[in-house]
């Protein structure tokens, strides 16, 4: 498989700095080697933005902060995301905060929607990321995302790089919530997300949450985008992300439900996001993106 490996040090959408060090996290945790001996190409390995760090931009709105950057950023990376997929590559995008999938979505959609083809989204996730700027308490965008790729929010997130919805609600299902604002919580559940928390997985069991997600997608859609957020993993095995949060997946959990994602044959795009190596130890949870990375293009035990 030709892969086109994307880094987006982009940490404009939290309150918490480092995860623009993530992708770079990553690449040093072997990466590249984990992908050669897996028998793929990456063809292309480069960030796709320009842009000041942090400090050096304007916040702007508090309700949307630091919106004007984040929309140039995901804009440039919709574009490569896109072209990457018209290619016949694996847009694999590296990040940086959970923004970015604004442009990963919007990239990946604008190409389906010229194939005729229904995308679904798995949102591996302890958030909803389904705020707006309504709901929000803290004006970040990056818990927003979700919900303006699904038409929810402010018009400059909604009609990103192509105008109106990136995934229609009702094919997007998330598994690992254990975090989630009111307001959005109603709003989830006005659009139809499907969604597995960390409590439906302890009452029904994990392998049973994981042959649900597997006839949610063979039965809803043609193509399937992985998002991953490293902190739907319990701190115990990943405490380098943005907003560590006790009672998460273990690592095998995390490990098989990709391989299981895998199986289907459907998935043509992924990203993970939210690594920081400021609150990291050793480049664990970097290693662990690498061997997560590994199990969803191919990787098995036996």
């Amino acid at each position: 498989m030709n892969i086109h490996i994307l880094e987006m040090p982009l940490d404009f959408g939290g309150n918490r700095h480092g995860s623009d060090m993530g992708p770079s996290a990553i690449r040093l945790a072997g990466l590249k080697d984990k992908l050669t001996a897996l028998g793929h190409e990456t063809k292309k390995h480069f960030s796709p933005i320009e842009l000041h760090p942090q400090e050096y931009e304007e916040q702007g709105d508090p309700e949307a902060k630091y919106l004007k950057p984040i929309v140039l950023a995901c804009n440039q990376l919709a574009i490569q995301v896109e072209t990457a997929y018209k290619t016949d590559a694996f847009p694999l995008v590296l990040g940086g905060d959970h923004s970015i999938s604004l442009g990963t979505l919007a990239g990946i959609s604008s190409a389906c929607k010229e194939d005729e083809k229904e995308l679904g989204v798995l949102y591996v996730d302890a958030h909803g990321d389904f705020n707006t700027t309504e709901t929000s308490p803290s004006g970040n965008i990056h818990g927003m995302c979700m919900g303006a790729s699904c038409g929810f929010g402010i018009p400059e997130l909604v009609n990103l790089y192509d105008n109106g919805r990136k995934v229609n609600p009702k094919n997007v299902c998330y598994i690992g919530l254990r975090d989630i604002d009111e307001g959005e919580k109603l709003l989830m559940k006005e659009a139809g997300v499907t969604a597995f928390t960390m409590s439906d997985i302890d009452r029904q069991g994990f392998s049973n949450i994981l042959k649900k997600i597997l006839v949610f997608f063979k039965t809803h859609v043609d193509v399937v985008h992985i998002s991953f957020d490293m902190d739907v993993i319990d701190p115990m095995f990943a405490p380098g992300v943005g907003i560590p949060l006790p009672g998460g997946l273990n690592y095998r959990e995390a490990l098989l439900l990709m391989e299981e994602m895998s199986s289907l044959r459907m998935v043509k795009s992924a990203e993970f996001v939210e690594v920081n190596p400021v609150l990291d130890v050793r480049n664990q949870t970097a290693a662990m993106a690498v061997e997560l990375i590994g199990r969803l293009l191919g990787h098995k035990i036996y």
